[in-house]
């Protein structure tokens, strides 16, 4: 597959469908961007060889015109000397420059044109790593962002409904036990007043059989 080829290739490339195909998305991504900047760097590369070359086969069409004009300006000296065999010879030599200077011409016309293809692929190459990039960091933020959300479902689904009614059954169990500790608070509130009270009326029961006992004990002896 050639440069430009595989350059297209990367172009039309959808992240999107890399994604939901790939095994391990961050990893993918990674290596796609890894790769647009290596064809990256080789279309620099190629760009700049192909204007390189533009410019050799521009120069040599440049010097082999500079030579034909200069057999002919020999064949013009010859003619004027009345010398028609040399200046056959010096315009058969203008001819071949021509012919040669032509070729060159065409060939820097051709390479023109690559290195044309060439710019404008390393331009929309340029772009597209750009977008790529910041295309990737969205998807590994939506991909790491899913993980997350994945383990926090996961999470609660171990947590389940069994764990919820063991949480109701125990807030539960408590609530029984506080309210069974604030009655038994309760009573023994009540069985300490009632002591009290008992005790009180004891007392009074005390203090009565004592003033019977001393009033008994007062009587005279008969």
């Amino acid at each position: 597959m050639s440069l430009l080829d595989r350059v297209s290739t990367l172009l039309r490339a959808n992240l999107n469908d890399l994604v939901e195909k790939a095994e391990d998305p961050e990893r993918m991504l990674k290596q796609v961007v890894l790769d647009m900047e290596n064809q990256l760097l080789q279309v620099k590369t190629q760009v700049a060889i192909a204007i390189a070359d533009e410019h050799l086969l521009t120069k040599k069409r440049t010097e082999h015109e500079g030579e034909a004009a200069e057999w002919r300006r020999k064949a013009e000296l010859a003619v004027q000397k009345g010398m028609d065999d040399l200046a056959r010879g010096a315009i058969e030599r203008a001819l071949s420059h021509d012919q040669l200077a032509a070729g060159f011409g065409s060939q820097a016309e051709d390479q023109k044109h690559e290195a044309d293809n060439l710019r404008q692929a390393l331009r929309k190459l340029d772009q597209k790593l750009s977008e790529t990039r910041a295309h990737c960091e969205m998807l590994v933020a939506e991909h790491r962002r899913a993980k997350v959300v994945g383990r926090a479902a996961k999470a609660r689904q171990a947590a389940g409904p069994d764990q919820d009614h063991t949480m109701d059954r125990m807030k539960s169990k408590v609530r029984t036990e506080a309210a069974g500790n604030a009655a038994t608070a309760e009573i023994m509130v009540s069985e300490s007043l009632e002591d009290k009270f008992k005790a009180l009326e004891n007392e009074d029961k005390v203090e009565l059989l004592l003033a019977e006992m001393k009033s008994r004990h007062a009587l005279p002896r008969g």
